[in-house]
């Protein structure tokens, strides 16, 4: 199983950018998929995620701005990122947890960068 995980760059404050996690097997294979993000010297954190039966949650930091969606005929999650902020500036990291045996998946991270 592999994550691809693509769109991450360099935006200003206020701008807004869109992550693809393209998946190598069918995503209703997977329990959820989501992103995470890390920035040095602290724990990934969950962003956001969607559950098999379609199901979002989101943390409060990113609420109102960020959608998770996802195509299923080309296996791909997104997160569509709007009025990013500085705080915002992280490696975003594409998460699937797989239902047959448990185990969790992880792209190889993209960066994002917010500019204020």
């Amino acid at each position: 199983v592999q994550l691809q995980a693509s769109g991450g760059g360099l935006v200003q404050s206020g701008g807004s950018l869109r992550l693809s996690c393209a998946a190598s097997v069918n995503i209703f294979r997977f329990n959820r998929m989501g992103w995470y993000r890390q920035t040095p010297g602290k724990e990934r954190e969950l962003v956001a995620l969607i559950t098999n039966g379609g199901n979002r949650n989101y943390a409060d930091s990113v609420k109102g701005r960020f959608t998770i969606s996802r195509n299923i005929a080309k296996d791909t999650v997104y997160l569509q990122m709007n009025s990013l902020k500085s705080e915002d500036t992280a490696v975003y990291y594409c998460h699937a947890a797989m239902i047959s045996n448990q185990n969790d998946y992880w792209g190889q991270g993209t960066l994002v960068t917010v500019s204020s």
